[in-house]
């Protein structure tokens, strides 16, 4: 294989932007097929963004013998479905994230790339993205001392009526697709990351409830991860609070000092050290999946290591379900 030629099943919204444009702009890469269920909505991503081929069957597309790989953008209560099959198709599979429903489809998602001999990766793309390798590497060099401990504060105002009606919002609280509410679509990122920064998981808890009642969902998870290194992670994810208390914000505390920074926000490191301060700024990416999609196609190609591995998806996806629970 000399290039990887990309099927995606989902070309929805997170499509647009975030990562479909992405694959024609890495090296030795480039988009073939698109999929959707509505045949006049594939057709209208494809000729929008100069894709020749579009399906409104999945099936079609994974069979397609001009693409080798396949992007896996669906909501979660498919992904298992697609993975698979994509896979014993003998194709490559990049999925989105959460990996899928709970950490028992996902590991069935991992075991099928053993059983058929395909790669994996998850779309936990974060990990990629400039800012996040420099607070890894932070971490590494010891820039703030011993890692004691980190604290994640995620904090929403609730959903209007309006919102939840939006057909790319309403799925995303509905626990039969998206095996939770805006928990499982925001935080798989945020636990990837602390999973990336302090290494393999020894014990995770947490509580969840929906407070506020107005979608079947949680509205609102408290966790916490004590690592093999003796770090402890600390977080709470409040989708119904006051519009003024909102905020985006982990701290990392080390033995001389701290990292602040936002997951979702600007892509800025606020550096404490001996007591002085250092702003570390990044740009942003007009793509943010495209570092993620760089390195799963230099994977696929053998020419890299896997960026983020079914392993680690299902890992992600251990913590989650100890956290919010796998629910009925």
């Amino acid at each position: 294989m000399k290039k990887i030629t990309w099927g995606i099943i989902g070309c929805g919204d997170v499509t647009e932007v975030k990562s479909g444009p992405a694959f024609n702009k890495v090296p030795n890469s480039s988009l073939a097929a698109v999929m959707r269920r509505d045949a006049a909505k594939a057709k209208d991503y494809a000729e929008r963004h100069g894709v020749a081929k579009w399906y409104s069957n999945a099936n079609d597309l994974i069979n397609d013998p001009s693409v080798n790989a396949i992007y896996v953008a669906t909501p979660p209560s498919s992904h298992e479905e697609y993975t698979i099959a994509a896979l014993k198709a003998g194709k490559d599979v990049y999925v989105e994230k959460p990996m899928s429903l709970n950490a028992e489809s996902a590991k069935r998602m991992a075991d099928a790339a053993d059983q058929f001999k395909r790669k994996l990766s998850v779309a936990h793309y974060r990990r990629e993205q400039p800012i996040f390798k420099k607070i890894k590497q932070l971490l590494a060099e010891n820039a703030i001392g011993d890692i004691r401990c980190a604290d994640l504060r995620f904090f929403q105002a609730p959903l209007t009526p309006t919102e939840m009606e939006v057909p790319k919002t309403s799925w995303r609280i509905d626990p039969n697709i998206a095996g939770g509410g805006l928990f499982h679509d925001l935080a798989p990122h945020q636990i990837d990351l602390a999973l990336y920064f302090f290494g393999d998981v020894s014990t995770a808890n947490g509580l969840s409830a929906n407070q506020q009642k107005l979608y079947p969902a949680d509205d609102i998870v408290a966790g916490n991860i004590l690592f093999k290194s003796g770090v402890i992670f600390n977080g709470v994810w409040c989708f119904n609070c006051a519009k003024e208390e909102a905020k985006d914000n982990c701290e990392i505390i080390g033995s001389h000092g701290k990292i602040s920074f936002e997951v979702f926000g600007e892509p800025v490191i606020h550096l404490t050290k001996n007591g002085q301060l250092e702003r570390i700024a990044f740009d942003k990416l007009q793509h943010v999946q495209q570092p993620m999609i760089e390195k799963v196609a230099q994977y696929f190609l053998g020419e890299a290591p896997n960026p983020c591995t079914a392993e680690e998806g299902v890992e992600v996806m251990k913590v989650m379900d100890s956290f919010a629970g796998v629910k009925e």
